[in-house]
């Protein structure tokens, strides 16, 4: 698992770090390791939407089958539900992604979910979609048709560790809570922060920390809502992966 580390001061603008970050992550976009780890990190990205749906843990059970109405949520809720006996949040994980050795159950892979939510971002006008050479290939990407909807994002999330910082994180919203787990996740959080300054992101990193290596297990033991023990459940899942 990546961790947070304490930077040196620097010299360079936080603008400049924030722009040489992205044009690293442009560079890269396409390539067979990214789409790896986003493969994976798109999935727990599913299960903690589904347990932002209301789903309960230990065994997962589906409490609703109502439409969504988005279809890879669906397709992954369809699995939970018509499976028996029910699978626990690591087991579904690794269903998801199709890393379970079981050869009989290989059918619950949800197949190019990077390409399929790459699509949904298109039609709502948040990526385009752009054809570029890599040596001998040509590849497809997506690049930010506004790249307000990602200022937003980044900026919500530092505010959450900054201004709206609360010590207990039962008074946080679960989907910001979710969000800051999901991309230490995804080994994204300590780009989310580089645009902050020395003093603000050793803040952001000291109370980040105390999230991320929180014990799963004895945190879920304060939950008041199934929805909360599933984000536990997640974490616990990513750390024994």
């Amino acid at each position: 698992m990546s961790t947070l580390t304490k930077r040196s001061r620097r010299s360079e603008a936080p603008a400049e770090r924030w722009s040489n970050a992205e044009e690293k992550e442009e560079k890269t976009d396409g390539t067979d390791e990214e789409q790896d780890t986003d493969s994976k990190s798109l999935r727990l990205t599913l299960m903690e939407e589904i347990l932002l749906l209301g789903l309960k843990d230990k065994e997962v059970l589906v409490k609703s089958s109502a439409p969504t109405g988005d279809v890879l949520l669906d397709e992954a809720l369809k699995h939970i539900k018509n499976t028996e006996p029910p699978e626990d949040v690591a087991s579904w994980i690794e269903l998801l992604t199709g890393e379970t050795w079981n050869p009989l159950k290989l059918h619950f892979q949800m197949r190019n979910v990077r390409e399929r939510l790459a699509k949904s971002l298109v039609e709502k006008g948040v990526l385009s979609t752009e054809k570029q050479n890599f040596l001998l290939f040509d590849m497809t990407t997506h690049p930010l048709t506004d790249s307000s909807e990602k200022e937003r994002l980044v900026q919500r999330l530092q505010d959450s560790l900054l201004e709206r910082w609360t010590n207990d994180w039962r008074r946080m919203s679960r989907r910001m809570l979710a969000l800051i787990l999901l991309a230490h996740a995804a080994d994204v959080l300590e780009n989310t922060l580089s645009s902050l300054s020395d003093e603000r992101y050793d803040t952001v990193c000291s109370r980040s920390r105390s999230l991320l290596e929180a014990n799963p297990d004895l945190e879920s033991a304060k939950v008041t809502t199934p929805a909360e023990e599933m984000i536990w459940a997640v974490l616990a899942a990513f750390n024994r992966s």
